[in-house]
């Protein structure tokens, strides 16, 4: 009888844990851009968006006014992915007439596929686009889950 109930007991903590992390939040700070992102995703199968939103902070000066410092949410989420410890993140925004027809596409890759963790790395991936001076920058990104 004992096993039996250790048994029930560790089976029903093994199937909570598993719905646990729906909720992931990266950043980054460096000498190029200064930025958080957080998304959550549902716990069901599809794992379908529930909330996307963020804010970064560009530090070149060379750089639109528009561009500086920009806050995204799901309409600027291009592609997302969560699966067994993975995150990916695909943002543009589009700084419009203000921007000079530029706009700003970040990627972050985080996670280990099959390891599931509370807090996790990974990098990320910026470009400005549509400008007549081109910038490409990457570095580290730390992310975690609740």
């Amino acid at each position: 009888m004992y096993r039996t109930i250790l048994a029930l007991t560790l089976l029903c903590g093994a199937a909570n844990a598993a719905h646990a992390n729906t909720r992931f939040f990266c950043s980054a700070d460096d000498k190029n851009v200064r930025f958080t992102v957080e998304s959550g995703f549902e716990a069901a199968g599809g794992h379908k968006l529930n909330h996307f939103r963020g804010a970064l902070a560009m530090k070149s000066s060379d750089l639109p006014q528009a561009l500086q410092k920009i806050s995204v949410t799901s309409e600027n989420l291009t592609h997302h992915w969560s699966h067994d410890g993975e995150l990916r993140l695909e943002v543009f925004y589009d700084g419009g007439d203000a921007a000079e027809g530029q706009g700003i596409g970040l990627i972050v890759i985080a996670g280990q596929r099959g390891k599931s963790m509370t807090t996790f790395s990974g990098a990320y991936e910026l470009a400005l686009e549509g400008g007549t001076k081109p910038l490409a920058v990457t570095g580290k990104v730390t992310c975690g889950s609740k």
